[in-house]
């Protein structure tokens, strides 16, 4: 790209986007094409701003192709998710819902618990690394329940074991009991 051939106008623009954008991306792609229309080459653009020289050469083709839009990231492509927004629906009102509701007889979800629920609902499952991501983008934060016996146990002999236990922790050696 030698100087001259960016106009006025194609020069504010990329100067207005340069610094009108958050993306770093953008930011240094908008920074090579300038530099390129100055006549800095490719090397030495690669060295100011710490990419390859490949990198200088493909968003070169990207802006001579597309304009400001070369500047951005597409998209990478890939299979569409089946997290669909049905299975996302489900999946909220699953997670907003106590276990109990729907007939279970634990108080407390966990990702294998919820995945196998949201499979008889929904016919879709994900693996528990997948699940968890989607839980996260839709606003959830899991951890794994903490099992204890508090609600299960009998409270009052739980502290009269536990006053107990402090006694004997407090006496001398000699004076506890020989065991056979």
């Amino acid at each position: 790209m030698a100087a001259g051939t960016l106009s006025d106008s194609q020069w504010e623009a990329l100067d207005n986007v340069r610094f009108s954008t958050t993306d770093a991306t953008v930011f240094r792609n908008a920074t090579i094409i300038l530099m390129s229309a100055v006549r800095r080459s490719k090397f030495s653009i690669a060295h100011d701003l710490g990419c390859s020289p490949a990198t200088v050469d493909n968003v070169r083709r990207a802006y001579r192709e597309r304009g400001l839009a070369g500047l951005r990231r597409r998209k990478p492509p890939g299979r569409i998710s089946l997290a669909t927004a049905t299975y996302r629906q489900a999946l909220r009102e699953a997670v907003i819902t106590p276990p109990q509701t729907f007939g279970y007889g634990f108080s407390v979800w966990s990702v294998a618990r919820l995945n196998e629920h949201l499979k008889k609902e929904t016919k879709i499952s994900f693996s528990a690394d997948q699940l968890r991501r989607i839980l996260h983008q839709e606003g959830f934060s899991f951890q794994r329940p903490k099992h204890t016996m508090r609600g299960k146990r009998d409270e009052a002999a739980f502290a009269r074991a536990q006053k107990e236990l402090h006694t004997l922790k407090k006496k001398p050696a000699a004076m506890m009991p020989s065991s056979p």
